[in-house]
């Protein structure tokens, strides 16, 4: 059965994925792999996890992905001269050769296997790369500023297609590859084991090639970037290197993965004044017991409607049933009816917007936070709201992107997410 999705493209329309020198740790030179990877930018806690990744290596990638300095200038001066010197000391090393990389993550019951590679940057209306979240100016022009200093693509996109499962092509060469001795393996401290191989034979990248170019994809997780990509390709023309971005590429129909919810913590509102603007307006019930209980709480009430869980004041409460009134006035009722009904259209229409008053593109006012307990925590420690969220169904985001309809900005959190600093891409080597 043809699995391909969520649109067909012509043959050599599609996806456009080329090699490149990969750059990476050399492991002589680190105390270990694992204490130089990160999560991706955005989902480091700061400030607690930040230092933690700083104090593991000195060598760890986030003093790339987000160093630390006074002014956004400052910061990417340093990430630059960071990048140069690990250069200069052997630190980080290019592949002699161009290839595709083929990356496995594996722990908590879960296998998933993707390839990496140079994508060719599309607009949306192309129809080959499908995002299905708005995104932040600002925070795509700190994105940028980053890469532009660097020169560098720090860390993979997570893109999804829907491969057809046939005896040759990308999967194939993934599993078979698979079977070889990795260029690395580690294993980082959320208990995830990590293997990156090599694809270099000019065969095995054209079969993975040729399988992608009939697929698009579905941007999964790293939107800005991606818009990011958008950006510097233009500023820099074509043809250049800004042509393409760094990405890992999974097989959702062989490898599906996990979608979670990505909290809100508003640092300015007090939980009681959260609660007081929601009188009579949704149902509000609080819940004496631990945040598992809590969670699970949401999760019923979610099956029957808009349903979202308050902290911050030590207990949680429940808000669910909005009024019908209610949402008829402040959701816009052109986009489809999966889009008016999304936990986060309600949300950000109704309750930021609408209720509270909260700008959603304000880091002074809110954060998006993808760890359920500290979001809680977090929210405690400031006397703020957090704002817990139950995960939207994957074949609801697929949907809405194949229609060209975006999610309200930090709607998804696909996962597992490819650990950054196990392969890099530095535009100056292009071939």
């Amino acid at each position: 059965m043809n699995t391909a999705g969520p649109r067909d493209v012509p043959a050599g329309k599609g996806l456009e994925l080329t090699p490149f020198r990969g750059l990476r740790y050399d492991p002589d030179r680190v105390g270990s792999l694992a204490a130089v990877t990160s999560p991706p930018y955005d989902v480091v806690v700061r400030p607690d996890g930040l230092l933690h990744l700083e104090s593991a290596d000195p060598h760890n990638i986030v003093r790339l992905i987000l160093p630390q300095a006074a002014t956004p200038a400052a910061r990417n001066k340093q990430a630059a001269n960071t990048l140069r010197r690990w250069l200069d000391e052997g630190v980080l090393r290019a592949d002699t050769e161009p290839g595709l990389y083929i990356y496995e993550q594996r722990g908590n019951g879960l296998l998933q296997r993707g390839v990496i590679g140079a994508l060719r940057v599309s607009q949306p209306s192309d129809g080959v790369v499908l995002p299905h979240e708005d995104v932040m100016p600002h925070v795509i022009a700190d994105r940028a500023a980053l890469m532009r200093a660097t020169s560098a693509n720090l860390e993979p996109l997570l893109l999804t297609y829907r491969g057809s499962g046939a005896a040759t092509g990308a999967g194939a060469v993934i599993e078979r590859t698979a079977e070889r001795s990795p260029l690395l393996r580690t294993t980082t401290e959320d208990g995830f084991s990590h293997r990156l191989w090599a694809v270099t034979d000019p065969a095995e990248v054209a079969e993975i090639q040729s399988e992608l170019a009939q697929h698009q994809a579905l941007i999964a997780d790293g939107h800005h970037r991606w818009a990011t990509y958008l950006r510097l390709r233009a500023e820099h023309g074509s043809p250049s290197p800004w042509d393409y971005g760094l990405v890992l590429l999974v097989d959702t129909a062989r490898y599906p993965l996990r979608v979670r919810a990505i909290h809100r913590l508003l640092h300015r509102l007090p939980v009681a004044d959260a609660l007081s603007a929601l009188t009579d307006l949704f149902r509000v019930r609080d819940l004496a017991v631990p945040l598992p209980e809590a969670l699970d709480a949401l999760a019923e009430a979610a099956g029957h409607g808009n349903a979202y869980l308050l902290a911050g004041d030590g207990a949680f409460h429940l808000v669910d049933r909005p009024s019908p009134e209610l949402l008829a006035r402040t959701v816009p009722g052109d986009p489809p009816e999966a889009w008016r009904t999304l936990d986060a259209t309600v949300l950000h229409r109704t309750l930021l917007e609408h209720l509270w008053r909260i700008p959603e593109d304000s880091p002074e006012h809110i954060a998006y936070i993808h760890d359920t307990a500290a979001t809680v925590e977090k929210a405690e420690r400031i006397g703020g709201t957090a704002v817990l969220m139950h995960p939207v169904r994957e074949e609801v985001v697929r949907e809405l992107a194949r229609q060209g309809v975006t999610m309200p900005r930090k709607s998804t959190s696909f996962g597992p997410k490819p650990a950054s600093g196990l392969v890099l891409r530095i535009l100056t080597l292009t071939s």
